[in-house]
């Protein structure tokens, strides 16, 4: 099933994040110390560098982990931390490639609830807790990936309305009232 996303903010990024379920899972993994949308560009840029129209796992993995750590750090980087981010993304590679046969869709197509989804995304190497609901609810809430329990499995980032993650980004106003619930969450935490 093909979606239209708006997690780049790049027309062809998210076509990439589209229609490539490890591109997907690339993205989300990049998801962390900088802008949504610089990591969701992240796997366009590292497929446009690669020379290649879709991340293959099994290439990745294989690849020389020297290149491919100069490959993200090229400039513009795709992360703020090239390196350590090259080898969690070989390591999530590596991961797909060996348990999944290279097919990364095969993690949520074939999970028969939302709790063995969940369980399968926190398996895989750079994904925690919060990284892996904020993907179940992705999946469930813009690709129709819903497994039963898919939305509990998710915790809060699974309801419906809400607009407290890339889960919820649909537009530029959606990304602008997640990035503000963002910014309030950060001033809670502070105190």
């Amino acid at each position: 099933m093909m979606v239209d996303l708006y997690l780049s903010g790049d027309p062809d990024a998210d076509e990439l994040l589209a229609r490539d379920p490890f591109a997907l899972l690339v993205g989300m993994l990049l998801d962390q110390q900088i802008p949504m949308e610089w990591a969701f560009t992240g796997p366009a840029t590292i497929a446009a560098r690669m020379g290649v129209d879709r991340l293959d796992p099994a290439a990745i993995a294989d690849h020389d982990a020297e290149k491919f750590s100069a490959l993200l750090a090229e400039k513009p980087a795709v992360h703020r931390f090239p390196a350590s981010m090259a080898g969690r993304v070989q390591a999530l590679a590596a991961h797909v490639a060996a348990n999944w046969d290279g097919d990364a869709s095969r993690i949520w197509n074939d999970a028969p609830t939302g709790a063995e989804l969940l369980a399968r995304l926190k398996a895989l190497p750079g994904y925690g807790e919060q990284k892996a609901r904020i993907m179940v609810a992705l999946l469930g809430k813009r690709f129709d990936v819903c497994p039963d329990g898919w939305r509990e499995a998710a915790g809060p980032y699974g309801e419906e309305g809400s607009t407290r993650s890339i889960a919820d980004v649909v537009d530029a106003d959606s990304l602008a009232q997640v990035r503000a619930f963002k910014r309030e969450a950060k001033r809670r935490a502070k105190g």
